[in-house]
């Protein structure tokens, strides 16, 4: 069973280089490319990383890319590419799927940490590898990131209960610190309005209601701010407002005003998250994430991404 799911997944991987998007039936019964194909595609990608290879036959496939000198961290200048970034995304479903999705429409290499095998099926149609883990379990978490050649980036939107938040810190907190030792580049971190400097912004009968949550969403935020600060990582916190689950609006911007709330679809959030991801404008940013036609009150300055 192992050979085979090597082989499976080196099946994969492969199908994803020859740009799945240009190829029909990919999600059901798609064969090798044939030679015409081969070549066409080998001409396209010798300018790309040494990760994407043309399927050629099953003796010539790479089951890895070259590894990046240990040297390289996240101090060091650095440059996501879409089409060719290997992204883990951690989060049970809502904004992280919708992230996966986009990220997988734009060529990249997407891996989705799951508690349990409720998604498994949707996700890897989406072309995306479904490691298994507990974010709540270090031993889990450093399996997933050990299981990965190379990690570009991470995408955390983990997020408990009021009456269960403990994934809310210690989830988090065990991603970024097996990150931060795979010497991940960036690391984008999406908790809530209400937590740290924006306290005050969902009002005081709110942030009541949500504390226990906020509370633990701040100790995350806070330990990712000092590994920034160490130098050990670049990151990003988006902090949304109200999650619904509307189809998206394209009206959502982000902020750095600390002191605005409101309702904001998850499909938008997600769309914002891939944006701050590729944009190093918003490194080492706090931003607050808001549909604005939602908002009462006056005008908020978006952040450029």
């Amino acid at each position: 069973d192992s050979c085979i799911d090597l082989l499976r997944c080196a099946f994969r991987r492969t199908i994803h280089s020859a740009s799945y998007r240009d190829l029909l039936g990919i999600g059901s019964s798609t064969t090798f490319l044939q030679p015409t194909m081969q070549a066409q595609r080998l001409t396209q990608t010798t300018s790309r990383s040494g990760r994407v290879q043309p399927f050629l036959r099953i003796s010539r496939i790479s089951l890895g890319r070259p590894s990046r000198p240990i040297t390289m961290r996240a101090s060091v200048s650095y440059e996501l590419d879409p089409d060719n970034a290997s992204i883990l995304v951690c989060g049970g479903g809502g904004v992280a799927l919708h992230v996966t999705r986009k990220l997988k429409d734009m060529g990249s290499w997407v891996w989705m940490m799951q508690r349990t095998d409720v998604r498994k099926e949707e996700i890897e149609k989406m072309m995306a590898f479904v490691p298994k883990g507990d974010a709540l379990n270090k031993d889990d978490v450093q399996r997933v990131f050990d299981g990965i050649e190379e990690v570009d980036a991470v995408v955390c939107t983990l997020g408990g209960t009021v009456a269960d938040p403990r994934v809310d810190s210690e989830g988090n907190i065990n991603v970024i610190d097996a990150a931060i030792k795979k010497g991940v580049k960036k690391f984008i971190l999406v908790t809530s309005v209400g937590c740290g400097d924006s306290k005050d912004a969902p009002g005081e009968r709110v942030y009541n209601i949500l504390k226990p949550v906020l509370v633990e969403k701040d100790k995350a935020e806070e330990h990712l701010k000092a590994a920034g600060a160490a130098g050990k990582i670049v990151y990003v916190i988006v902090r949304p407002g109200g999650l619904v689950s509307e189809p998206a609006t394209g009206n959502a911007i982000v902020t750095e005003d600390n002191t605005v709330s409101g309702m904001i679809h998850r499909e938008d959030v997600a769309a914002l998250v891939v944006k701050a991801l590729f944009s190093k404008k918003a490194d080492n940013k706090v931003l607050t994430a808001i549909d604005p036609t939602k908002v009462p009150g006056p005008e908020r300055k978006a952040f450029q991404l």
